[in-house]
């Protein structure tokens, strides 16, 4: 068993930890879980698939109805980019999450749970992730997406996103750091503009917006 002092589960925040950018101020600690929620979280997960490149491990249990929209994820990544797996077994997904971070074969590895895991399997994560990071010499980066307000124990971070459209020509999300290990709270407003190709920007929720 891990000693409570092990500094891969210690509480402190990783400063000197590398970190992927996403979108604007948003950045996730590699070799780490982080945790999405809320009604866009998918959505989410790919903007850190587009900033992350290599192939994408996503599990997804075989009795949720939701799949990902073929249409949605070319705007953000090549669909071959995928390799999606469905566990029959509750208890299998994590599993899938744990070895695929272990191996340190994906830089990016997803995982939609039905409810938010406990404290002791996000550790296991967290330990996996840095295995693979040893056997890859590329730190992995393990994403949990829950529903509703998230919950996981001991993640790294968790953000929620939710949409707060304004028509179908105004595509706006409202994007909150709800929990970083090295970031206070924050909220930001995450539009989109449409054409040739769709480009999308981050600004702080109190910023106005442009006309």
């Amino acid at each position: 068993m891990a000693r409570p002092d092990h500094p891969l589960l210690a509480r402190a925040p990783h400063a000197g930890r590398p970190a992927l950018p996403v979108l604007g101020e948003m950045a996730l600690a590699l070799g780490r879980a982080h945790e999405f929620c809320g009604v866009a979280r998918r959505l989410l997960a790919l903007a850190v698939a587009a900033a992350r490149p290599g192939p994408v491990l996503w599990i997804v249990p075989a009795w949720m109805p939701e799949r990902l929209n073929g249409e949605g994820v070319t705007e953000w990544i090549d669909p071959a980019r995928l390799i999606v797996v469905h566990p029959v077994r509750g208890e299998d997904i994590l599993w899938c999450m744990e070895e695929g971070l272990r191996a340190g074969a994906v830089p990016l590895v997803v995982a939609e749970l039905p409810e938010p895991p406990p404290l002791t399997p996000v550790r296991r994560l967290h330990l996996a992730a840095e295995t693979g990071t040893e056997a890859s010499g590329t730190a992995p980066l393990g994403l949990i997406l829950s529903a509703g307000e998230g919950g996981a124990a001991g993640i790294e971070s968790r953000w929620r996103l939710d949409p707060a459209h304004d028509g179908p020509q105004a595509m706006r999300w409202r994007l909150a750091r709800l929990r970083d290990r090295s970031a206070p709270p924050a909220e930001w407003r995450l539009t989109a503009a449409r054409g040739r190709d769709t480009r999308y920007a981050l600004q702080p929720a109190g910023a106005r917006q442009a006309a």
